[in-house]
């Protein structure tokens, strides 16, 4: 009876959505068709934010009868499988074949009530189908992982043929039509991109090009490739990001856009000139396709997140986010936007450069040789009535007393600073010369991050706490701790993700009073901890006894601090 049913309505009864929800789906749907541009329903309600992709995929999986299977487990995948099937035409329906069983064959796809699927594959392959279902990303993911996977060796041998050549036509070297070299760098990038790596490095000596890859903060070799071919090479990465090729001898920036199993990534460029050739460091942001993250998804206690909560309700003032580079900063400020911009404020920002684009804000991009700085641009979003102004790093003296000055005549201005915990925050913005009074009337608190690599659940094993990890801990008996060991899916490294920890101080009247009166950090910190703040050790200490990251963590995070 439930086979028949319209999915909205078996969403509702099985109490995923609201009835409310579910005709704004419906409306937007129906405006869509309209439009020319019609879209499934489970395509529409996963846009609207309603429920995530992989919620819509179990449900719909539920109500059908048919098996959901999480492919980014790597051990669902038989590479035989994989095979049967030609790479166009997984991507021309989007499926993905994943097992073998006598003659029939297990096909993934999102639409698994498409009998022309199944059909055309059957023709193709000479065997029987049967549908699971998954989600298209997880589909994209693993028809992109496991089909370039396949064509690297082929790729490779190109580029080989190329560089083993007796001589290497410098024009031919430099031209960006040369195959095998566009296929080299797509292949990196979107291998890169599959790995969730945050940046690629490709690295210049005198007999190799090393292409290394960073992966949960640390770095990975992907592959070597011969010297020969970096000319051509670091020409068709210039060329994509809109960078002087004629110029070997300084530093340049660039940015350029990659669309990779059906999801635009935006990527940052920057290379230096070393002895031996071009350094390029390829920076892979998070863009539009990907939700911007709410302030609930940042891996923030409840009882972090009530004060963050608090922090950014106030009208006007300043919020500071601080830790190292790479520490999650941006994505805090971010989630705070996302959670501030209504349609009745003016949030501006102003950023060096804009990491992604949002909808409904103001965002200024910093341009120094042409007279751009924070400064300035600051100065002229003061005129721009804002309600909101966020400032991507507070690099110098001007800078910091602009926004301490906005935050007093009414702005709510958000930023980041490199510092290394909270309260040393408040006496760097001192130093920088803000007069203490100031800091004291506008901060309304600040927040240090890190991020910190999260264990792998399947391969993870227990021991217990020696007494000097338990004194690391602050704690007085041995509890269950956890180390890595490695395993398929997490790659052998034994982690799997990273998730950050927080110490947060709300400058309270009793704390305004000490920064008023130029107090060191360390009285500042001993204040914020009688009013509740938890140090970064703290909340680390309270993931490691979770089970969810290693003592080897805690020290790396806490003893850089």
């Amino acid at each position: 009876m439930s086979r028949n049913k319209p999915i909205g309505q078996y969403l509702v009864e099985q109490g995923l959505i609201t009835t409310e929800q579910l005709e704004a789906v419906l409306s937007k749907q129906t405006e869509l068709r309209e439009k020319g541009t019609p879209k499934r329903f489970g395509e529409v309600i996963v846009e609207l934010g309603v429920l995530s992709e992989i919620k819509f995929a179990q449900a719909l999986a539920g109500k059908i009868h048919i098996p959901y299977v999480d492919l980014s487990n790597p051990d669902i995948i038989d590479e035989e499988a994989v095979s049967k099937v030609s790479e166009q035409l997984a991507k021309k329906y989007t499926a993905i074949a994943i097992n073998i069983q006598g003659n029939k064959l297990t096909v993934a796809t999102d639409d698994p009530v498409n009998f022309e699927i199944f059909e055309e594959i059957k023709f193709a392959c000479g065997m029987d189908c049967k549908p699971v279902l998954a989600t298209r990303t997880a589909i994209n993911r693993a028809i992109g992982r496991h089909y370039s996977m396949q064509n690297v060796d082929s790729v490779i041998e190109g580029v080989d043929a190329l560089s083993s050549a007796d001589e290497v036509d410098t024009e031919a070297q430099d031209r960006i039509e040369n195959a095998p070299v566009v296929k080299l760098v797509n292949t990196i990038i979107e291998n890169s991109f599959r790995a969730d790596a945050t940046d690629i490095h490709i690295e210049p000596f005198k007999t190799f090009i090393r292409i290394r890859i960073r992966v949960n903060g640390d770095l990975k070799e992907l592959m070597n490739v011969g010297s020969k071919i970096h000319s051509a090479m670091s020409t068709r990465i210039k060329i994509m990001s809109g960078m002087n090729i004629a110029e070997k001898r300084i530093p340049q920036d660039g940015r350029f856009t990659h669309v990779v199993d059906g999801t635009t990534i935006d990527n940052r460029v920057s290379s230096i000139p070393t002895v031996n050739g071009e350094k390029i460091v390829i920076r892979i942001l998070a863009t539009g396709n990907f939700a911007l993250r709410k302030i609930t998804d940042l891996g923030m206690t409840d009882y972090n997140y009530k004060m963050f909560e608090d922090m950014i309700k106030c009208p006007h003032g300043v919020v500071l986010v601080t830790g190292p580079t790479g520490s999650g900063k941006s994505t805090t400020l971010y989630a705070a936007l996302g959670e501030l911009a209504k349609p009745d404020v003016n949030v501006v920002t102003v950023e060096d450069p804009v990491e992604k684009n949002i909808e409904g804000i103001n965002q200024v991009q910093v341009n120094e040789k042409a007279g751009m700085t924070f400064a300035a641009a600051l100065r002229s979003i003061l005129r721009q009535d804002p309600d909101i102004v966020m400032i991507g790093e507070m690099r110098d003296s001007e800078t910091a007393d602009i926004a301490i000055r906005a935050a007093i005549t009414g702005h709510l201005v958000l930023s980041t600073l490199h510092t290394n915990d909270a309260a040393s925050t408040i006496v760097r913005l001192v130093d920088m010369g803000v007069q203490p009074y100031m800091v004291s009337t506008s901060l309304i608190g600040v927040i240090a991050q890190r991020l910190v690599k999260v264990l792998c659940p399947k391969c993870r094993v227990p021991r217990v706490s020696t007494d000097e990890e338990n004194a690391l801990m602050h704690i007085s008996q041995s509890v269950t701790v956890y180390d890595r060991k490695g395993c398929n899916e997490c790659g052998g490294t034994g982690y799997r993700g990273r998730t950050a920890i927080h110490e947060i101080i709300h400058c309270s009247a009793d704390v305004s009073k000490l920064i008023a009166k130029n107090a060191g950090k360390d009285e500042i910190e001993e204040r914020a901890k009688l009013n509740g703040t938890r140090l970064l050790r703290d909340n680390i200490s309270e993931l490691v006894m979770q089970g969810v990251t290693t003592m080897d963590e805690l020290v790396r995070v806490t003893y850089a601090v």
